[in-house]
């Protein structure tokens, strides 16, 4: 029997070493693993947001009729306080015009025959604002606040309306809003033009530009279902909330009238009761709707961010350092700064917003 055959020869892996040079060939470049970086959370944006502000403060027009392309309201000198309600409101249930009886009480109670008017509250808050601070000036030089203005408090205001402008307002974009409110007051006049179909977002064509809608009555809103109230684009949390603002001025729990006179506090205890309604929006509403000459709002960002600013700090610096947390400046310091401004502080509000070369946008909410 013959032998098996030789196996064949194995090949060696080892390199062989060339005597010319001793370098390595260079080793390909390989992809380095991506590391994970903790993104940091995006800053919530700088308040007050044009789509709440810009249908809370539209003036309900003449008998309770919103024209989408507003008129300039006539100018009428008559007293003010910057502890009251300085808006001429309307009852939401007969557009009647609401006179405060405190306001009409004003010049038996002042001494040197002193009278403070629409047309002059908003000099004299930036004379007390400048005397307070020298800094002040700049800002006032700068810029002007028409919302308190003579021809801003002309402008007439549903407060039902716009209480339920902004709760409809929360969480959409401003086209979303818009696009929604037309299509809730289509619900109520039969001579509105038929509403757009809703898009995926809640927005749609909306009305023309020159047609008039009147906002439904308290009474009106307070007897319609959940259910179709939602087929104007709200979500089922925002009709019961605008329902139940109805029913809370139906039942007179809140009027016109209680808005117009009572004590800031007193005012924001009835308002922050309602669902849907909370501190800032209840503050933005007494501010920009009411036009109460004394708000501050210890919660907005854009107001913390302005007075970190005012004071000479880098909010630039102080944001990086947060960790996310976008808080500029504590309430305590804040309110010690604002204090000194009463009984003016709305309007040393509205500045902070203008502190920075690129201030927040508020002229979309006048």
């Amino acid at each position: 029997m013959p032998p098996p055959p030789p196996a064949p020869p194995t090949k060696s892996r080892k390199r062989k070493v060339s005597h010319e040079t001793t370098e390595q060939p260079p080793a390909a470049p390989s992809t380095p693993q991506k590391r994970r970086t903790k993104v940091a959370p995006a800053p919530p944006p700088a308040t007050p947001t044009p789509s709440v502000i810009g249908l809370m403060a539209e003036n309900a027009g003449v008998n309770g009729v919103t024209p989408t392309k507003r008129p300039r309201p006539a100018v009428v000198d008559r007293l003010a306080d910057p502890n009251l309600t300085n808006a001429p409101l309307l009852s939401p249930e007969t557009s009647r015009l609401i006179a405060p009886k405190s306001v009409a009480a004003i010049p038996s109670k002042l001494s040197g025959g002193h009278r403070t008017t629409t047309a002059t509250l908003l000099q004299e808050a930036n004379a007390h604002l400048v005397k307070v601070d020298a800094r002040m000036k700049r800002l006032v030089d700068a810029h002007h606040c028409r919302i308190f203005s003579p021809e801003g408090l002309a402008e007439q205001i549903d407060p039902f309306e716009s209480l339920a402008s902004g709760i409809i307002s929360q969480q959409v974009s401003g086209a979303a809003a818009k696009a929604i409110k037309g299509r809730f007051v289509a619900l109520f006049d039969s001579d509105a033009p038929a509403p757009a179909p809703a898009a995926a977002d809640g927005s749609g064509a909306g009305p023309g530009p020159e047609e008039k809608r009147r906002f439904p009555h308290p009474s009106q809103v307070a007897a319609t279902p959940v259910e179709t109230l939602r087929t104007a684009g709200l979500s089922q949390r925002k009709a019961e909330y605008v329902r139940g603002l109805a029913e809370k001025f139906v039942s007179g729990e809140l009027s016109a009238t209680m808005l117009a006179e009572a004590p800031y506090e007193e005012m924001v205890e009835k308002l922050t009761a309602v669902r849907g309604l909370g501190r800032w929006s209840v503050e933005m509403f007494a501010f920009f709707g009411l036009k109460r000459m004394d708000v501050f709002s210890l919660g907005d960002l854009g107001v913390q961010r302005g007075m970190a600013a005012f004071v000479g700090r880098d909010v630039a610096k102080l944001k990086a350092s947060k960790g996310g947390k976008w808080k500029y400046m504590g309430e305590k310091e804040m309110e010690e700064i604002a204090e000194r401004f009463r009984p003016y502080r709305s309007l040393f509000m509205w500045y902070m917003w203008r502190v920075e070369d690129t201030p927040t946008d508020v002229s979309t909410m006048e």
